[in-house]
């Protein structure tokens, strides 16, 4: 079984087999971590060859799922084993960078969780290791993978909305980080905007082909008072102006804790002189969305659940291991995002 779907914007066959699959490592393997394990082995992407969490109950869960897995206490020493190819991190924020830096450098891919750092400088180290190793770098950004969010950039690719004058993004989820590290700014880099924004503002920027910047204006809150990030404290809500080149405006909006009525409410809709499009999820849902075609007061469904999306990206990212690529020039993606989201964060 296979399945197309775009890897940064480029047609990929994600197939259910691999003539030679890598070894992998997986570095913090709590709930999301396991996720993205089980999917790339239940695809068949790549071999689970060694598990490594401080927290004793999710490495027994993680073995569980990947009997056939060894094992280890650390990061240094997954990479200390020649046969492993590529690391799978999973780990909280603060720590990304590093271990990405110090996987790269070991000679082995990367794929991790988002963000890829706290700012834009870690970020910019991690690209770069990966660019001198010419090593696959790849990051979690899952909702490029959904079947709805391929169908909305086809759309805006295709050029069939004329000219795209506003883009509005929003994530806002009713619940908020059950880990104490979110909430302390040295660890975590900020609140909603790198947790949940950071994916719309991806999604926006890779749609319209990585525009030029131009400015950002923003407002943070947290616990429904402004705050700024020299406070030290993290925001639960915030909004931002970004405006783009070719005279495009994005409005963010996201929050932690919003008495939304729902359990969250994510979507990224382009509106341009000929229609618009939307990627939205439904029924309070966090993983079921639907795309959407407007013209006029007509709304056509492009198509609807079900999606099983999560973990697409990393199987993706095991294929493009297992075929021996290298260095994606695409990493400077993530580059740009984290410059976005330091000047929502005014820094």
């Amino acid at each position: 079984m296979q399945e197309t779907i775009l890897e940064n914007g480029t047609a990929v066959t994600a197939s259910s087999s691999s003539s030679s699959k890598p070894k992998l490592g997986f570095l913090g393997v709590g709930w999301i971590g396991r996720n993205r394990m089980e999917a790339i082995a239940n695809k068949g992407a790549g071999e689970v060859a060694f598990i490594s969490d401080t927290a004793t109950q999710n490495a027994e869960e993680a073995i569980r799922s990947a009997p056939e897995a060894k094992q280890v206490n650390s990061l240094e020493a997954m990479l200390q084993e020649p046969e492993v190819d590529a690391i799978v991190i999973a780990t909280p924020s603060a720590f990304h960078a590093e271990q990405s830096i110090l996987t790269l450098e070991a000679g082995k891919a990367v794929f991790c969780q988002k963000p890829l750092g706290r700012n834009v400088e870690e970020t910019k180290r991690v690209v770069e290791a990966a660019r001198a190793q010419n090593k696959l770098l790849d990051v979690d950004l899952s909702y490029r993978f959904t079947a709805a969010m391929q169908q909305v950039y086809n759309v805006v690719q295709s050029g069939d909305l004329g000219q795209i004058y506003a883009v509005e993004l929003v994530f806002h989820n009713a619940y908020g980080p059950d880990k104490a590290w979110f909430y302390e700014q040295k660890l975590s880099g900020g609140g909603c905007v790198i947790d949940l924004g950071v994916h719309l503002v991806d999604l926006a920027l890779w749609s319209l082909n990585f525009p030029e910047v131009k400015q950002v204006h923003s407002q943070l809150f947290a616990k429904g008072k402004p705050i700024s990030m020299a406070e030290g404290k993290v925001e639960d809500y915030a909004t931002a102006s970004i405006e783009l080149e070719g005279n495009t405006h994005v409005q963010l909006s996201c929050s932690w804790n919003l008495p939304a009525g729902q359990e969250a409410i994510i979507s990224a809709t382009f509106y341009g002189t000929e229609g618009g499009v939307a990627f939205k999820n439904i029924n309070g849902s966090f993983y079921d969305f639907v795309a959407e075609r407007y013209y006029g007061t007509k709304t056509e469904q492009l198509c609807a659940p079900p999606d099983e999306w999560m973990g697409r990206a990393g199987v993706v990212w095991a294929e493009r291991v297992a075929k021996g690529e290298g260095f994606d020039e695409k990493a400077d993606q993530f580059i740009k995002v984290a410059e976005v989201l330091d000047k929502i964060y005014g820094r």
